[in-house]
C-alpha cells in the first residue's frame, strides 16, 4: 500500500530533486514568466530639443551603449541620420566582437502625453543569444523641466522565459551605463 517505503526502499533527496528540476525544464518552455522592468528618471543638462533629436539618433546609440554593446545595420542603406517609424535590423555586438544576434529595432512615435515626447522600440530579438528575450518594449520620454532642462524616462519591459531573472541584473547594469553616458553627453547635445 505504501509502495518503496512498506519495501524499506527509500528514495534519496537528490532523486526527488532531479525530477523537480526535469519537471521544471520540461514545463518552464511553456510557461510565460512575468515582464521585468528596468528604469531611469534622469535630469538632463540640455534643452528637450536637443534630447529629443538625441535620441532619434542611432549615432547617439551607439555613443551611449559603447564599449558594452556595437550595433551594425544591416539595412541596405545603413542607418538612417534620424530613427524613423518602422523596422530596422541591425547585428549587435557585446564589447565590439562577441555575436549576440540580431535585433528588429521596431521604432514608433505614440501620441505626446502631458508634454511628453515618447519614441517606443518593440522589435524583437531575431537570433543568437538576443533571442532569449521572448518581449521587448523599450520607451523613451523627454519633457521639459521648470528650468528648462530635460526631464528624461526611460523603461524597458521584457521578458526572457525561465531566463528572465538571469537576464535582469545584465540589463540594468547595461542601462545604469547608458544613463550615466547620456548624462555625460547631454551638455554637448
Amino acid at each position: 500500500m505504501g509502495g518503496d517505503r512498506d519495501r524499506g526502499v527509500c528514495t534519496p533527496p537528490e532523486s526527488h530533486l532531479e525530477k523537480l528540476l526535469a519537471a521544471w525544464v520540461t514545463h518552464s518552455s511553456r510557461v510565460q514568466t512575468a515582464e521585468m522592468r528596468v528604469l531611469l528618471k534622469l535630469e538632463l543638462d540640455c534643452s528637450p530639443d536637443a534630447a529629443w533629436t538625441a535620441i532619434r539618433s542611432p549615432a547617439v546609440l551607439e555613443r551611449v551603449s559603447f564599449p558594452f554593446t556595437a550595433f551594425t545595420s544591416l539595412e541596405a542603406d545603413g542607418f538612417p541620420e534620424r530613427w524613423e517609424a518602422g523596422d530596422h535590423r541591425v547585428l549587435v555586438r557585446a564589447f565590439g566582437v562577441a555575436d549576440v544576434g540580431t535585433q528588429n529595432i521596431g521604432i514608433s512615435f505614440p501620441k505626446p502625453r502631458r508634454g511628453a515626447r515618447i519614441m517606443r522600440d518593440s522589435g524583437p530579438p531575431l537570433r543568437g543569444p538576443l533571442a532569449l528575450l521572448t518581449r521587448w518594449n523599450h520607451q523613451l520620454a523627454v519633457s521639459e523641466l521648470p528650468d528648462g532642462r530635460t526631464l528624461y524616462r526611460d523603461q524597458l519591459k521584457f521578458s526572457a522565459g525561465a531566463a528572465t531573472l538571469l537576464v535582469w541584473p545584465m540589463l540594468w547594469v547595461f542601462w545604469q551605463w547608458r544613463g550615466y553616458r547620456l548624462r555625460k553627453f547631454a551638455p554637448t547635445w
